[in-house]
């Protein structure tokens, strides 16, 4: 499209191939009507995925003689701009760069990928993942030049497969094999699904993820602004404080943004970080070995459901409607190990920093976004409409099952840093404009969180100065060697772990790999019913039941619901909730929730056992219908396995308990099992305590409605 130095349409000049400068960036680009353009429709409506999908910038229509054609103008492309020599250029084919690659940084690109796949094949571009052109690398993240259409025939797994086989023989040692039997199994299609095969990648990340010692520094800031009386925002940590991990066990940052004014923005804030404090400190307490990825994201969406649910509560309370309730926005970071978990509501920001750019990792909850999310408009004339900055939800206008938070988390196998934000920073575009000369240099080593914290507030209050502004900073350092073992790849007959639905409805289908997942809570497995179960999986062992008193006692519990702390109902009532202290438990009032820790080897038959030391999640007890193997079969979930795990930080193998001879130990969330509750009551013990719980344990989610879809 002509030679660079050459300028386009009188404003467009060539810097070089495929490559533009807009030098009148201030006036809206030309578009054509998007009934006309239906390729618009795809990158619109995968804005959700903007970190690794381009956007649509505007249409250039070149005109050449009697004849014209229309060029897609894409914003924000994996494009490497250097400075110093005035130099732009092509970010790397992810096929070029692999050979390069950490392990991690491997695993993680396939692992992403694998992310991508469902919500492209639903806009019919999963082409776009099988071409090495187009699937560029910067840094750590995998980014499209532009998107392929598929064919009348979509492609699927096993294509994905072949196309991973090409990566094997430059894969680094330590998963060769990996990937190797992951592309095996996509081909043969013994992985058939998106979610199994996120959840192999998963693991292979996890054991990778031991050769990783990260160190985590954050610190908040929040200031009432030149122009306002008060401040309605709130942050935790509290203002100032500065918090490390290590020593500190958890690092969770929070940025909210009230609503409501007097006596209704700080309420709802503070309301809302004193609530999801209380939940986190909870989940937090699981070891990491015990957590299960898509649990951990539900049980986040459930603690913001909860300090909704509390703000709204004191909203009906204090009978106030429509635009008098209070509210707030939310933003929170949460590092795990090697990820980081962001969740948020509203127009609070998250920005994930490194030295390779500055990427916004949310979408704002406001009209605009939703005009483009459902393929309405191009973000850059949606956010000219009026409205186009209300928001469509906060925390506490209204239940929580209207509500619907975006999570996600990302893989970190670099230094970075992780901005959150209210819009008294944001707006204007200032954190595109200062990350670089303010930000960045905390990568460099030139500057400290603190410092840089400071600066952020008064470039706010300097630049913008009409609103409160509130900031946390969250700097992720990492220490990663190449591990010496070799990572396996586990494939799982079938998958039955709870999961994220990657495949709801098209227009707010969302990213796991980016924050802006809309989660779809999908409840445990259903209880496998007896007649359904092969005969090895019952174990026809005697329990006697004593009669009359006791019959009754044990009816009478298993009517009742015991419900972990974490997700208690904050609606009941206004005051605090004091509770009878609960009986101890025992496998005589066995409820769902409860674990079991194996006490000794149970032999499920089949040569399959479950050793020592194993923990069983109770997902339901019932009648058995065989009357002379005992009164009642329990329904479990195994959740962890210790004769399956391995040391952190360590190279070696754990010790494992003695297993018979030819008998495969059943690992964790591959199957649910059902035992008859006299075997437990030989073999296994309840635990009395929920801090000692390596198991994911929550109630039944509620239904969560979709989004209202409707155009305003």
């Amino acid at each position: 499209m002509g030679s660079p130095g050459e300028i386009l349409a009188d404003r467009y000049l060539v810097v070089d191939k495929f490559v533009l400068l807009d030098t009148k960036p201030g006036l809206l680009a030309l578009t054509l009507e998007l009934d006309n353009l239906q390729p618009l429709r795809a990158y619109l409506r995968l804005i959700p995925y903007r970190l690794h999908v381009p956007q649509v910038y505007g249409v250039l229509f070149l005109t050449d003689g009697p004849s014209h054609r229309e060029v897609l103008l894409l914003e924000k492309p994996p494009i490497l701009v250097n400075n110093t020599i005035q130099q732009v250029s092509l970010c790397s084919e992810l096929t070029t760069a692999w050979r390069d690659a950490t392990s991690m940084r491997q695993l993680n690109w396939l692992w992403q990928i694998a992310h991508l796949w469902q919500p492209l094949t639903s806009e019919g571009v999963a082409s776009s993942l099988l071409d090495s052109y187009v699937l560029r690398v910067e840094g750590s993240l995998v980014r499209l030049l532009d998107l392929r259409f598929d064919d009348e025939r979509s492609p699927e797994l096993p294509q994905l497969g072949e196309f991973w086989q090409q990566l094997v023989h430059e894969a680094k040692p330590a998963i060769t094999e990996f990937v190797n039997e992951v592309s095996r199994s996509l081909i043969q299609g013994e992985i058939h699904s998106t979610e199994q095969l996120i959840a192999v990648l998963d693991q292979g990340l996890a054991g990778l993820g031991r050769s990783q010692t990260p160190t985590i520094q954050i610190i908040t800031k929040t200031d009432t602004g030149p122009s306002r009386q008060r401040n309605e925002d709130a942050c935790s940590p509290p203002s100032g404080t500065l918090v490390s991990k290590p020593p500190q066990p958890t690092a969770l940052a929070i940025v909210c943004d009230g609503i409501g004014g007097h006596e209704g923005g700080n309420v709802a804030s503070n309301l809302a970080i004193e609530t999801i404090q209380q939940q986190v400190q909870q989940l937090t307490k699981v070891p990491y070995d015990h957590i299960d990825p898509s649990l951990l994201l539900s049980d986040l969406e459930k603690a913001v459901a909860i300090a909704n649910d509390k703000i709204s509560q004191r909203n009906d309370g204090e009978n106030r409607q429509g635009r008098q309730r209070m509210g707030t926005t939310l933003v929170m970071a949460l590092p795990v190990a090697h990820e980081m978990y962001i969740t948020h509501v509203g127009d609070s920001r998250a920005y994930w920093i490194t030295r390779h750019g500055c990427y916004q990792v949310t979408l704002d909850d406001n009209v605009a976004s939703r005009e483009v999310r459902l393929g309405y408009a191009i973000y850059r004339e949606a956010v000219q409409q009026s409205a186009a900055g209300s928001l469509v939800q906060a925390l506490g206008m209204g239940p929580s099952n209207s509500l619907h938070p975006t999570s996600g988390r990302f893989m970190l196998d670099e230094d970075a840093v992780f901005l959150l934000t209210s819009d008294g920073l944001s707006d204007f575009d200032r954190v595109e404009e200062y990350w670089e000369t303010e930000i960045l240099p905390i990568l460099r080593g030139e500057a400290n969180i603190a410092t840089v914290a400071d600066r952020l507030i008064e470039i706010a209050n300097t630049k913008n100065g009409h609103d409160n502004v509130t900031i946390a900073l969250v700097h992720y350092q990492v220490q990663y060697w190449e591990p010496e073992i070799t990572i396996k790849a586990v494939i799982p007959e079938s998958y039955s772990a709870k999961s994220v639905n990657l495949a709801s409805k098209a227009t707010d289908a969302t990213l796991l790999g980016s924050p802006n997942h809309k989660t779809q809570v999908i409840p445990d497995t259903e209880p496998v019913k007896a007649r359904q179960l092969p005969l090895q999986w019952i174990v026809p062992l005697i329990f006697v039941v004593a009669a009359g008193s006791l019959g009754w006692y044990v009816r009478q519990l298993r009517s009742q619901s015991w419900r972990f702390p974490v997700f208690s109902n904050p609606l009941q009532t206004q005051n605090p909730i004091i509770e009878a202290t609960p009986a101890p438990r025992s496998l005589a009032n066995l409820s769902p929730g409860w674990v079991i820790k194996t006490n000794n080897e149970i032999s499920l038959g089949n040569n399959q056992s479950l050793p020592r030391g194993t923990f069983l999640e109770v997902i339901e007890k019932k009648s058995n219908p065989n009357i002379t193997s005992g009164d009642f079969l329990v329904s479990m979930r195994v959740c962890a396995n210790k004769s399956t795990q391995t040391p952190a930080n360590t190279n070696k193998p754990a010790v494992t308990t003695s297993v018979p001879p030819n008998s495969k130990v059943l690992p964790a969330t591959e199957k649910t099992v059902l035992l008859d509750l006299s075997q437990l009551n030989r073999f296994g013990d309840v635990l009395q305590s929920d801090t000692a719980n390596p198991c994911r344990t929550v109630t039944q989610p509620p239904v969560i409605e979709p989004p209202d879809t409707s155009p305003s």
